[in-house]
């Protein structure tokens, strides 16, 4: 009787996510994937952060030089690998480097926090030389890491020669590689804190002031919710900027390459993409999405959650179906956050979002044992309760 509640169950689910799905369809005649877009920019795109799925592109896999934004996966491998508070003792390689500098001196000691801001607020090329050696001992190692990292986040086309983004053969990325990777580095706690910043102070060793950091990114004073995030030139890569904001509930990422008129362009897109899409929430990551029957439980049933809250960005109109995969009953003994199933929210047959389904609870398993617990806890303990 359970399994045949149970697949009911199931085959409502089934209908009723077919029937939205099917109104999603219908809403529009606009693709559910990327819209592709007209931009000043050489190559442009813009990204939701929580699921990367891309909302506007151009030219989004073409390689191109990115100048000082460079620094994002420079940042990102240096709070991955090092301890903000420790201290780093500035090299001879990193005195004097060409380019925008926080006036670092051989042998100064500062550390690798206040590196950071030196190297993402006033975009030092000196912060980024003494940075790389610190964590990858020399730059050549630091930059074979950094292009390991940016594959391991699924680019396909960005080589990394120098921490700092001066111009050099083979120095390359896309718009979308490099919006994979400021999707990661603004995972970090401090990152996020130190691109959002627009005035800052870090000490100066041997001298009674200290260095002012200015942020360059006018997004932070010109655009309603910025959160950053790094801005670059050079006479060969152009005008890039990686920014973001977040509106509504809804995070984007974006990065134009090569574009004359970086801060409007980027005002402009981000204006765009929140008014094309926004951020569906199917379930929370603390809502019970379904509950399984258990066998042989000391309860009935057991709560399935999802790992994380499932959303995705949807173009205005539309109704994403859900897709849930899960068996039809589990076996007793199954430890809270186990995976047992999927949920994905799709549209036009393309997965906008896929969430591991895990139970929300240990569900005991009815033995031998908890019947004989169980047994001795009803038994009456009281000699006239016996009597009668």
């Amino acid at each position: 009787m359970k399994n045949q509640r149970f697949s009911l169950r199931r085959l409502t689910v089934f209908l009723c996510c077919t029937l939205l799905s099917m109104l999603g369809h219908h809403a529009r005649a606009e693709s559910a994937a990327g819209t592709t877009v007209i931009t000043s920019a050489k190559a442009a795109v813009l990204i939701e952060r929580s699921t990367g799925n891309i909302l506007l592109a151009a030219q989004e896999n073409l390689p191109l030089p990115m100048a000082s934004t460079t620094k994002v996966m420079t940042a990102l491998l240096a709070m991955e690998l090092g301890d903000p508070d420790e201290v780093v003792t500035v090299g001879r390689n990193a005195y004097g480097v060409p380019g925008t500098s926080i006036y670092l001196s051989e042998g100064e000691r500062i550390t690798l926090r206040d590196l950071l801001y030196g190297l993402l607020m006033a975009s030092g090329n000196d912060a980024a030389v003494a940075i790389a050696e610190h964590i990858g001992g020399d730059v050549d190692t630091f930059c074979r890491m950094m292009t390991q990292r940016a594959a391991q986040l699924g680019c396909k086309h960005t080589v990394f020669v120098n921490p700092h983004g001066l111009p050099a053969q083979g120095h390359q990325t896309t718009a979308y590689d490099l919006a994979l990777i400021a999707r990661a580095a603004m995972e970090q706690p401090l990152f996020r804190e130190i691109v959002s910043t627009r005035r800052a102070s870090i000490p100066w060793e041997g001298r009674s002031y200290h260095r002012i950091l200015n942020n360059k990114n006018r997004l932070l004073t010109d655009y309603e919710g910025a959160t950053g995030i790094k801005t670059g030139y050079t006479k060969a890569a152009g005008r890039c900027l990686v920014f973001g904001a977040e509106r509504g509930g809804m995070e984007v990422i974006g990065v134009v390459l090569c574009c004359s008129d970086w801060f409007d362009e980027a005002a402009r897109l981000m204006d765009l993409g929140f008014a094309k899409y926004e951020l569906f929430t199917a379930c929370t990551q603390e809502e019970t999405l379904r509950r399984l029957p258990v066998e042989n439980g000391i309860q009935e049933t057991v709560g399935i959650l999802p790992q994380k809250a499932l959303c995705a960005p949807v173009p205005a109109g539309y109704l994403p179906a859900l897709v849930v995969d899960l068996p039809n009953s589990l076996p007793a003994g199954m430890p809270a956050g186990e995976t047992v199933g999927t949920a994905q929210l799709t549209l036009d047959g393309r997965v906008l979002c896929s969430v591991p389904l895990i139970t929300g609870e240990t569900v005991g398993r009815r033995d031998y044992g908890y019947e004989l617990n169980r047994m001795w806890r009803l038994w009456p303990s009281q000699p006239d309760q016996m009597a009668q």
